[in-house]
């Protein structure tokens, strides 16, 4: 089943592939832009994934109000910032790596695939656990 790999496409043709594997620690997911340059990406644990879905939806219900950045620490530390000019996208960003933009127009779906990717990340994690002990 692992890894799970799905795209997210928007009217203009961006696209972000989400995917999940398996990882020593659990799961990992990687949120990437294949289309653009340098195809920017950020890599998350369950924990970080939780986060991102609730900045995402925080950010939907502020817009055009500002929001305040937010921090996840730990292997995978990611910022997550909104920006409003010149319109509204998601910032993530982890040291050591390019930012990568999430326009308002993949919130939507994107949302709802962490939904999904944070069950199977929790799954995984569990396994983990499991061949420890």
């Amino acid at each position: 089943m692992f890894p799970r790999i799905r795209e997210i496409t928007d009217a203009f043709g961006g696209r972000l592939r989400v995917s999940v594997e398996e990882h020593p620690s659990g799961a990992l997911i990687v949120v990437e832009r294949p289309d653009l340059q340098g195809r920017p990406r950020i890599l998350l644990d369950g924990y970080g994934v939780d986060v991102l879905a609730g900045y995402i939806m925080s950010a939907r219900l502020s817009v055009p109000q500002g929001l305040p950045d937010e921090h996840v620490d730990g292997m995978f530390a990611t910022r997550f910032r909104l920006e409003l000019d010149p319109s509204a996208a998601l910032v993530l960003s982890q040291e050591g790596m390019a930012g990568l933009e999430v326009a308002a127009t993949f919130w939507d779906r994107l949302y709802a695939e962490l939904c999904i990717v944070a069950a199977h990340a929790r799954e995984l994690t569990r396994r983990a656990e499991a061949r420890v002990h």
